[in-house]
């Protein structure tokens, strides 16, 4: 595994940020439509990201390899880069998130199977379902807690 830091994130890194959601999203989230993808980017950028307390997994040279954001106990976003899945990097993240910023819960879309199976082995269970996202989408999200 490689090895990795947890750090906070700059104002100046937002763009990466974005492209490493959207390369995530990508990865992960087959249901979405591609004009989706065009309406969350800019929103992400320029309103979510401020919305949350963010915190970055950095490899030894500094770069961005994933990143979460955190609001009132919920876990807002967590996102690897598709490069980078499979090497713990996001349990690292979830359980720095758990101890430091006290998460307690998280919504996941329910057509994300991975998302979904990764928070149930991390002690999560759902709780609730809301038939649209946030911004009204119809893709509906679960809502977990953590046991």
């Amino acid at each position: 595994m490689k090895s990795f830091k947890i750090d906070i994130v700059q104002k100046s890194e937002y763009e990466t940020l974005v492209d490493l959601w959207e390369a995530s999203v990508r990865a992960t989230h087959h249901f979405l439509k591609e004009e989706d993808i065009h309406y969350f980017r800019p929103l992400i950028l320029n309103t979510y990201l401020d919305a949350v307390e963010l915190r970055c997994a950095r490899n030894k040279h500094g770069k961005i390899l994933g990143f979460l954001g955190v609001a009132e106990q919920n876990l807002e976003m967590l996102f690897i880069h598709p490069e980078n899945r499979g090497m713990g990097i996001g349990k690292k993240l979830l359980d720095y998130a758990i101890i430091a910023l006290q998460v307690e819960k998280v919504d996941v879309n329910e057509q994300n199977e991975q998302a979904l199976g990764f928070y149930r082995n991390q002690g999560f269970e759902v709780v609730g379902r809301s038939a649209l996202d946030g911004s009204g989408k119809p893709y509906p999200i679960l809502h977990m807690k953590l046991k």
